[in-house]
């Protein structure tokens, strides 16, 4: 399961992953510590290999940190990541071998898959998520992916979760065993029906909500980033790249996230060549607040002046922030090279530009679908995200991208993504990449977008399918829990 999301893309896998688990976890009923056992060590095969890509950190040697200190702290990450995702299955596999074996079949697989939705949801609500089964199918299965204009993630989620558990019940039923491969033929056809009737859909480009968007991917490598070979070199490449593409006729240009290092009002890079060649730019960079620091990304018009601006929401913990900073920050700040506290930008943003509102995500933004949906609902018209996917492999860019993949299914909106080493891309409404840069070069793009206000019903209504479930769960089950107890 950890192996088949991008870039391998073995999205069909994703259909059977669970059954083993299912199988071993109804062979536990009623042990919940040894299924709670089953559970976390197939979390720890799904999120370990997912997120083998974080021991990318090392070397940190360029940080003055030692060979083996760099090589520990990359592999605790790690840990930490691994362990932290695996929970859900272990949680899972401990809820199920408690009241699986109380319920009948068909209840068992309701109550299965809306524990799953649960907990996935959960740890969407917490500062560290990067992993949720749905995105297997991303960017390798579109048609699957645009249930998630229904109700969000959650939905494919379900889907994944209910077409496992009917093909596990086929295995371990004594009889009926293909009634339940019927139905998971069944679940996995129309589902599929369902989402290609929406990825029909005619996308309407009129030309008057048009706009020609440049991209910039800087590739400054972060080990020279913060130091003057970096610096020098982030100020050529974005200005060469600002003014190719200005010369190209664009109506504005991405750069990525921290494309320039430092204070915003320390030394304004690229404001001669904006007033120049008359082009809004929106700039990655560091804004101050409250005597701390924001990850931002802001609007700079053709006078220089800033119009707008965007802060990072989900900063990477430890990384760009330390949580519970009262207590562990003392004893963090010797275990890690963090050396500024930043502020959490605030989910009520929104991210105005000179052609409307616009849905904005910074890097570790994209694996939190609320924000990108409570922007759209605010009237976004078009996403743009910033990204610094250096120093991590080809990998870990091809899982960002299946993100914004799905963030751009889900609102029904033209997609924009600059990084710094990549990928960059342009991903239309219906999750179909039509530029992705090569990783670890030097590359600038224009391309035609256009604004859309449609909504999709996961917009007007958020994820409103989980409360749903959530609640049929409760009167399918409960009746017979209570029976069953007696």
């Amino acid at each position: 399961m950890g192996i088949i999301p991008a870039p391998v893309g073995a999205w069909w896998f994703a259909w059977i992953a669970l059954v083993p688990l299912w199988m071993y976890v109804n062979r536990a009923q009623g042990r919940v510590w040894l299924a709670m056992r089953l559970g976390f060590a197939w979390g720890l095969g799904y999120q370990g290999a997912a997120v083998s890509w974080v021991t990318g950190l090392h070397p940190l040697t360029w940080m003055g940190l030692s060979w083996w200190a760099s090589l520990t702290i990359a592999l605790a990450c790690w840990m930490f990541v691994t362990v932290y995702g695996a929970l859900i299955a272990a949680l899972w596999s401990g809820w199920m071998a408690w009241i699986g074996a109380k319920i009948p079949v068909y209840h068992r697989i309701l109550v299965g898959t809306t524990a799953w939705m649960v907990l996935e949801w959960l740890w969407t609500q917490s500062p560290l998520w990067w992993t949720p089964i749905s995105y297997t199918q991303s960017p390798a299965n579109l048609i699957i992916l645009h249930l998630g204009r229904i109700s969000g993630p959650t939905v494919i989620v379900a889907a994944l979760v209910m077409v496992n558990g009917c093909l596990a019940e086929s295995w371990i039923a004594l009889r009926d065993r293909w009634r339940y491969r019927s139905v998971a033929i069944a679940l996995f056809i129309g589902l599929h029906l369902l989402g290609l009737s929406l990825y029909l859909q005619p996308l309407q480009m009129e030309q008057d909500t048009a706009l020609n968007i440049g991209i910039i991917q800087g590739n400054i490598p972060t080990r020279i980033k913060l130091f003057k070979q970096g610096l020098e070199l982030g100020r050529q490449n974005y200005e060469a790249g600002y003014r190719q593409l200005a010369d190209q006729g664009v109506d504005a240009v991405l750069t990525p996230e921290g494309a320039f290092p430092f204070l915003w009002r320390d030394q304004p890079p690229l404001v001669k060549a904006i007033q120049d060649k008359q082009v809004v730019a929106w700039l990655g960079s560091f804004m101050p607040e409250d005597h701390r620091i924001t990850q931002s990304l802001i609007t700079v018009l053709a006078d220089g002046s800033i119009f707008s601006r965007y802060n990072k929401i989900k900063l990477v913990p430890l990384g760009e922030y330390i949580p519970f900073e009262s207590i562990l920050g003392r004893l963090i700040g010797r275990l890690t090279p963090v050396s500024t506290q930043m502020n959490l930008g605030k989910p009520d943003q929104q991210f105005l530009t000179p052609w409307g509102p616009a849905i904005a995500g910074i890097c570790f933004d994209s694996a939190f679908p609320q924000l990108f949906q409570k922007q759209a609902a605010q009237g976004g018209e078009f996403v743009l995200t910033a990204s610094n996917n250096d120093p991590y492999n080809a990998r870990m860019m091809a899982q960002h991208h299946a993100h914004d993949v799905m963030r751009a299914i889900e609102t029904d909106r033209w997609t924009v993504r600059s990084t710094n080493t990549g990928y960059s891309g342009v991903i239309n409404p219906h999750g179909q990449t039509l530029w992705r840069s090569q990783p670890l070069v030097f590359a600038t793009h224009a391309a035609t977008i256009y604004r859309r206000q449609t909504q999709t019903l996961y917009v007007q209504w958020g994820n409103w399918f989980l409360p749903s479930l959530v609640a049929l769960s409760m009167i399918a089950g409960f009746p017979s829990f209570i029976n069953t107890s007696k």
